[in-house]
Formats: C-alpha cells, sequence, structure tokens
C-alpha cells in the first residue's frame, strides 16, 4: 500500500497521491480552509473560472478571494479563444498559486455552448493555440495542468494528452467519460489506461473515487499517478486523512461529535465569507452532514427554512450533539 502514501512530482511540485478537485459553488475558500484544518499538503483546486471574468474588477476579486494557507492550490481555468489569456495568468500569478489548470472537461451546456469545455476536445486546431498561449504566460516553474475528459462526442482523448504534452502541458487529469455521458455510467478505465501509457508526464484520474477501496480499484485497471477527489469530499473535509488511514490498514472513525463540529465550522467560515449570504450558501452542504440520520429530512426541512443563524445552529447541536 506504500504506493498511496507516497508523493508523486508535477515540475517539482510534489504532492500526494490525492487531490481535491474543483466542484462549483462547492469548493470555495471556506471549504478549502475547513480541508486544511485536516490536511496541509494535498493539493487543492479553485473553482472553474474563466479568463475573462478574472481580468473584470468584480470577477477578480471573487475568484481571487482566497487566503496563502489554502496553497498548495491549483488555480483552474476555463478559455474558448487566447483572448484574456496573458492578463489572467499575470493576475493569478500575483496573487500567488502553485499550478494553473486549464478546464477541457466541463460538460456544463453553457460553458460548451460558448464553446469551452469538453467541446475543445472537438476543435484540437484550436486548443492548440489556446495551450500555446497559456503556456507562453506561465512561467516554467510554475506546472501547468489540463483537466478534460474521454472526449466530446467520440473518444480522442490519447490524441489530446499526446497534443498537450507536446505544447508544455505538465500533468493530465482524467475524466473518462464523454460529454454526452455528464456524470453517469462507469468510467472508461481503459481510455485512461491508454492515455497513462501514451504520455511521459504524470496522469490523475477523475470519476468515482470516494474512498481507498475505489481509488485501488481505478490504479490497478489504469497505472495512474494520481487521484482527484470531487463529490466524495463533499461535506467530509476529512477525507484525505480517512484514504490515507485506510490506505495504510488503519480505521479513521467520524463520529457525530466530530461532523458537529465540522458543519458548525463550515458555517462560521460561510457567513465570515459570504455575510447575509453565507447561510444560505451553506445549505447545499446541509443535507451531507445530517444524512442517515432518522430524523434527517424532517430536520432538513426545518433547517433549509430557517434565515436565522442562531436558528439552524441550534438545529445542528440538537440534532449530532
Amino acid at each position: 500500500m506504500s504506493f498511496f502514501l507516497e508523493k508523486f512530482t508535477i515540475k517539482g511540485l510534489e504532492i500526494p497521491r490525492f487531490i481535491g478537485a474543483p466542484l462549483d459553488g462547492i469548493t470555495d475558500s471556506p471549504f478549502r480552509k475547513l480541508v486544511r484544518d485536516f490536511s496541509k499538503e494535498e493539493l487543492l483546486y479553485t473553482e472553474m473560472r474563466h479568463v475573462r471574468s478574472v481580468v473584470t474588477p468584480k470577477g477578480g476579486a471573487l475568484a481571487l478571494n482566497f487566503e496563502q494557507f489554502e496553497r498548495p492550490l491549483n488555480f483552474q481555468f476555463a478559455a474558448n479563444s487566447t483572448e484574456f489569456v496573458e492578463s489572467a495568468c499575470e493576475r493569478v500569478l500575483r496573487v500567488g498559486v502553485d499550478a494553473i489548470d486549464l478546464n477541457i472537461g466541463c460538460p456544463a451546456r453553457n460553458v460548451v455552448s460558448s464553446g469551452g469545455g469538453s467541446s475543445l476536445m472537438a476543435d484540437p486546431e484550436r486548443l492548440e493555440g489556446i495551450l500555446k498561449e497559456f503556456r507562453r504566460f506561465i512561467p516554467q516553474h510554475i506546472p501547468f495542468t489540463l483537466k478534460m475528459r474521454a472526449g466530446f462526442k467520440i473518444i480522442n482523448a490519447v490524441d489530446i494528452a499526446k497534443l498537450a504534452q507536446d505544447c508544455g502541458v505538465d500533468a493530465i487529469t482524467i475524466h473518462p467519460r464523454l460529454q454526452t455521458q455528464m456524470f453517469s455510467g462507469q468510467p472508461n478505465y481503459q481510455v485512461a489506461a491508454l492515455v497513462k501509457q501514451a504520455v511521459q508526464i504524470p496522469v490523475v484520474f477523475s470519476g468515482n473515487i470516494i474512498n481507498f477501496k475505489t481509488a485501488k480499484m481505478t490504479y490497478e485497471k489504469t497505472g495512474v499517478d494520481g487521484f482527484l477527489i470531487g463529490r466524495g469530499m463533499w461535506a467530509k473535509p476529512w477525507k484525505f486523512e480517512e484514504i490515507k488511514a485506510n490506505a495504510a490498514g488503519k480505521e479513521y472513525v467520524v463520529d457525530g461529535h466530530m461532523i458537529l463540529r465540522v458543519a458548525l465550522r463550515h458555517l462560521e467560515l460561510m457567513v465570515a465569507e459570504y455575510g447575509s449570504h453565507g447561510l444560505l450558501r451553506f445549505r447545499k452542504n446541509l443535507p451531507f452532514y445530517i444524512k442517515g440520520h432518522p430524523s434527517a429530512s424532517e430536520l432538513r426541512q426545518r433547517l433549509v427554512q430557517s434565515d436565522n443563524l442562531e436558528d439552524v445552529q441550534k438545529g445542528l447541536i440538537e440534532f449530532l450533539g
């Protein structure tokens, strides 16, 4: 099991094999701070932001609002052309990050319809221009990574991975489903294995990894270097520590008191970050904290309708205390 407890290197950046994936509206600064209460070394992603939004005063202020202790941090961009790439990279690098990522795997219709996300996998010529533009403006000591899918409408991940490597990408994360599959069905492990065999840069797997068992199975099928955890971490900021303990053959105990402490801390961070909107934004995490309790449905209904911070805090204490 030592493989899973070792670190690997992306162009000089040495990191553990388990990485926190970007989830829009979930893996924001409050959640990353919560993860850092448990795990200090694992690489975390920001939420995806379009290059254009980062260079606007409002969009940039929101996207770049993070604390340095949230690092190591991989800032994830979306782009549909070379426009704004230079200024967006400059602005992010000025704040300080440990890697920059381009997402060409996002399947969302609004992203795809604008020519970004996974639609770029169907347009290698345009993608090549964008990749080269990013590489021009990312210093050589900063890793440039790419998150992709098996393909857009057809599988072409191996060709795109080779193109990315030739354009100076330092690591690839593959979610081996087509855009048309969104997040349904089984990931295509064979495609991920072929990508791993085709390139010399590190390959990270994304999709359905929720615990050590699924990570071990994925490694046996693909031979990848690292593992991206997304929905498996939702409201579980201790997930890295749990997986590492399990990889070492140890049990990791999560009890109600720990969940309560984490939920209250998460709520506190959300309110500190977003003010009066923090309580509203916290609601999407609430079902995960109270999942499995006999009264979960009743409590969730009660708490999601409350606009009072103290009521929600008391409800969580009553439920989990």
